[in-house]
């Protein structure tokens, strides 16, 4: 039995490192969790109640492991679902991939059964990357694009496939012009900030007299370092909720959460110190904050 492009997704993700995918199977997708039985365990499967749960599990999966966070879905009403656990993933800046179903091919656009226009209803939430599927060689440049590009930006993508798609024998790309071939891996730079913005920098947190660290999971791996910087500082820290893990709370100098489920010693920090140095909380910048009056 030759393989399918549904048995190509399986195996492609699984050269991903793939392991785990979260869901809920429906007729739309269902070629696709045929692939998963089939590869007798290669990835776990763990079904949710729901499919926006299911997008949630792939969103925490991401944040907790550093991992890609996978989910997956059926077409129409299975899709919709994903998208409030999506968000979730986008405004934490996690890495996750939504696999959809969709309607035949021959049938999209004819207001069929279920039918949704899902690249518009991604366009959002996963904007920086969001396909449907047309032909088996297409499946392998969408999967690696979808891959890459949730990792590397850190955000939602998303990939839809017709169910008829699904079940189609997988082709390689043929070597000839308007054709891609990409590869699996992806390998995180390493970002180092200008000398000249270090300096600045250290100029705004030598004013301060009053200092603050906020820390958030963009410092997670980074204990050592915050410890040192606190201490050189003798400052404070608050943790986003994201950051919790960065720091025990059993330090005298660690106040803890910060926001609205956050704790009085966090909120008066924040209110009282004159510079204030945001660490992995998605604003990675020290700001001098004069004082009114």
């Amino acid at each position: 039995m030759s393989q399918t492009v549904s048995d190509f997704i399986v195996s492609r993700h699984h050269q991903w490192g793939v392991r785990r995918m979260f869901g809920y199977p429906g007729d739309g997708i269902n070629r696709v969790f045929g692939a998963l039985n089939r590869a007798d365990g290669a990835i776990e499967f763990i079904q949710a109640r729901h499919e926006e749960m299911a997008a949630f599990m792939a969103a925490a999966y991401a944040k907790f492991s550093g991992e890609l966070g996978v989910c997956i879905a059926t077409s129409g009403p299975g899709a919709t679902h994903l998208v409030t656990g999506l968000y979730d993933a986008r405004l934490d800046h996690q890495p996750v991939l939504a696999i959809v179903g969709q309607q035949a091919r021959a049938a999209i656009g004819g207001h069929y059964q279920q039918e949704v226009d899902l690249a518009s209803l991604f366009k959002d939430v996963a904007g920086d990357f969001v396909h449907q599927a047309s032909t088996p060689a297409q499946v392998r440049h969408l999967i690696d694009r979808a891959v890459r590009i949730a990792m590397g930006n850190r955000t939602v993508t998303a990939l839809i496939l017709p169910n008829d798609l699904q079940d189609m024998p997988y082709e390689e790309p043929a070597r000839e012009h308007g054709t891609l071939h990409s590869g699996v891996g992806y390998r995180a730079p390493k970002t180092v900030p200008q000398d000249a913005d270090l300096d600045a920098a250290a100029e705004i947190l030598n004013q301060g007299k009053k200092v603050a660290l906020l820390v958030g999971a963009g410092a997670l791996g980074a204990t050592d370092e915050v410890l040192a910087v606190a201490d050189r500082l003798q400052a404070g820290v608050a943790k986003a909720l994201l950051g919790k893990a960065v720091l025990p709370d059993d330090l005298p100098w660690v106040t803890g959460s910060i926001g609205l489920l956050g704790t009085r010693p966090s909120s008066y920090m924040m209110k009282e110190c004159d510079t204030l140095l945001m660490v992995g909380s998605g604003f990675p910048y020290a700001e001098f904050l004069p004082k009114e009056g």
